[in-house]
């Protein structure tokens, strides 16, 4: 609250500046031995503030000469409360000198890390500018890959699937590789680009495999000392059954029936016959059991 911000403008350029920034220059060198800069870390795409460190107030500024350079390149100056900005932070980078001077940089690149140095000179009684005040950060720049992506291309022969693996926007020099249970596997085709402006990286691969087996392939993405990774299953496809292949058993069950029922019909007749038979035989009996009785009662009348 109560900063004002402003984009720096270019101001034209000036023997005195010039010197002046030599004279910076030249004596970072001196100042800048044994001193243990803070470390600030940052992501490609993001925004970094850069504090000078150093409190003064409005009236103050009007005479102050504040330099920032990285490493050995010139930044941003501000004389007189006017700004001057290089042309590879050009649009990109924001002033605030009110109360602590300090730098906004804008959608960060990989070639802005390095150690940032704030020089305040201020001017003696007699007019002479001297070193105020001096302060370094060390800005390092990060660009990681983000998690691969795996994407189906289709069938290039009978029973061989092919995929693709890819990454982009990462630094530094990427490494792709595939596994699968542990084993590396020969990828069908790697690229890999560089961005001539961002010096990011972009890498894919391809890999065909049989599609008779079950898999799980592992595409893996080195780059210094970190990794990013994407897992791929793949599950091999089982045949459904046709409705010819329902057929026999369709035919099958009604026959196993018929049979069944016939069988059961003849055991069934077999037994009624069987019953029937001893029926008869029973009726025979009884019948000439009663002619014997008949006869022995006719012998004992007469």
């Amino acid at each position: 609250m109560g900063h004002t911000m402003k984009w720096g403008t270019l101001l034209p350029k000036r023997p005195c500046l010039w010197l002046s920034q030599l004279l910076v220059l030249a004596g970072l060198f001196h100042f800048c031995s044994g001193i243990t800069p803070k470390s600030v870390t940052k992501r490609v795409k993001e925004t970094v503030v850069l504090s000078c460190d150093y409190n003064t107030t409005t009236e103050e500024l009007a005479s102050l000469r504040i330099y920032w350079q990285k490493d050995s390149k010139m930044v941003l100056a501000i004389l007189l409360g006017k700004v001057q900005v290089w042309s590879e932070y050009e649009n990109r980078t924001i002033t605030d000198i009110n109360n602590n001077p300090r730098i906004v940089i804008l959608a960060l690149r990989l070639s802005d890390s390095g150690t940032y140095t704030c020089v305040i000179q201020k001017p003696d009684l007699k007019g002479t500018y001297k070193v105020e005040h001096l302060t370094s950060v060390k800005l390092m720049i990060r660009a990681d890959f983000p998690v691969p992506t795996i994407n189906d291309l289709g069938n290039p022969s009978p029973n061989i699937r092919r995929v693709i693996c890819s990454t982009s926007g990462g630094f530094p020099r990427p490494y792709l590789s595939w596994l699968e249970n542990g084993e590396e596997l020969n990828a069908t085709n790697t690229t890999l680009s560089q961005d001539p402006e961002t010096k990011l990286y972009t890498i894919s691969s391809e890999l065909d495999f049989n599609m008779t087996s079950d898999h799980n392939f592992l595409c893996l993405v080195k780059y210094g000392d970190l990794t990013v990774s994407q897992t791929f299953y793949w599950q091999e496809s089982k045949p459904t059954p046709s409705a010819n292949q329902h057929l026999p058993w369709t035919i099958i069950i009604p026959v196993s029936a018929c049979g069944i029922s016939v069988i059961i019909a003849v055991i069934l007749a077999c037994l009624t016959c069987r019953n029937a038979a001893r029926c008869r035989r029973r009726r025979r009996n009884e019948n000439m059991e009663m002619e014997r009785w008949s006869v022995s009662i006719k012998s004992v009348e007469g």
